[in-house]
């Protein structure tokens, strides 16, 4: 309570979380809210209208495997967002902050790279308007937020043991560092790679393999299962949809390139890893209940 001049005057709630608190700031559940529709409407013409991206979409994407990519991540992105506006504790999405404002922020540089490559027409202005924003946004409400994690687990909650957060430590490196090379250096990867890529869309699929290796990196530091349950959930929706991605547009795949068989093997240990870790955990967290 603060006095000035006899008033009495109750203090006043700023929009930064109290530390601590483990709340969800109504305007993070608010831009969640807002992110949303847009990845579900890139999704659907990614999936739905493949061959008429350059008319549809934010550029032409040939082959239509590379939109069906970009698609199974937003389809990720959709289940996390989600998660996000209907969760009640900050810690059991905190770690996905970062990956979102890695994967948006090189997004937003590969759009800078190749404006050259993009059509002219409303899905290209929603698109540079939302990766213009996006990442920034984001950034700030993972700020905003970052004090409130009192670092307690969920009345029923699981940790994560130490072999198990260092063998998803290791798949999350190996696509990190994948994405890396594809992002800083597409022409060295391209004539390798499992299908045809543009320098476009290696650094658009760099992107996409940087989100799972920037939300393991979250196991440096946390143990909790709550923490990742709503991520990993997501990151096995998008390995779902790249799995069928893959059958789909499977007339793409370069057998003879090196690069597609440890693509392959890559996606099949991260979805056999993901789904134990998945049901193993949920198994654990009702046993400790």
């Amino acid at each position: 309570m603060s006095h000035t001049d006899g008033e009495v005057r109750e203090p006043t709630r700023t929009d930064e979380a109290d530390a601590g608190d483990d709340r969800v700031l109504l305007v993070t559940r608010v831009v969640a809210i807002v992110i949303v529709p847009f990845l579900v409407v890139a999704a659907i013409l990614l999936f739905g209208f493949p061959h008429r991206t350059g008319e549809l979409f934010a550029w032409a994407i040939d082959p239509p495997l590379s939109a069906y990519m970009l698609a199974s991540a937003y389809v990720g992105g959709i289940w996390f967002f989600v998660g996000v506006a209907v969760t009640r504790r900050w810690h059991r999405v905190a770690p996905g902050f970062p990956a979102v404002v890695v994967f948006a922020g090189a997004l937003l540089v590969a759009t800078l790279l190749h404006l050259d490559r993009f059509s002219q027409n409303l899905s290209f202005f929603t698109w540079v308007t939302l990766y213009a924003t996006t990442p920034f946004a984001v950034a700030w409400l993972w700020w905003l937020q970052r004090r409130s994690d009192d670092g307690r687990p969920d009345a029923v909650d699981a940790r994560v043991p130490r072999l198990v957060r260092g063998m998803m430590l290791a798949v999350g490196a190996a696509s990190l560092v994948t994405g890396a090379v594809m992002f800083i250096a597409p022409t060295l990867v391209i004539p390798v790679w499992a299908w045809e890529l543009t320098p476009l869309t290696a650094r658009v699929l760099g992107a996409v393999l940087s989100l799972p290796g920037v939300v393991a990196v979250g196991f440096l530091r946390d143990d909790r299962w709550s923490s990742f349950r709503i991520l990993f959930q997501a990151q096995l929706v998008s390995l779902i949809a790249i799995a069928c991605s893959l059958i789909a547009g499977r007339d793409a795949l370069q057998w003879d390139r090196v690069a597609t068989p440890a693509f392959l093997a890559l996606i099949a240990v991260a979805f056999a890893g993901y789904a134990a870790l998945v049901v193993g955990m949920e198994l654990r967290t009702r046993r400790s209940a």
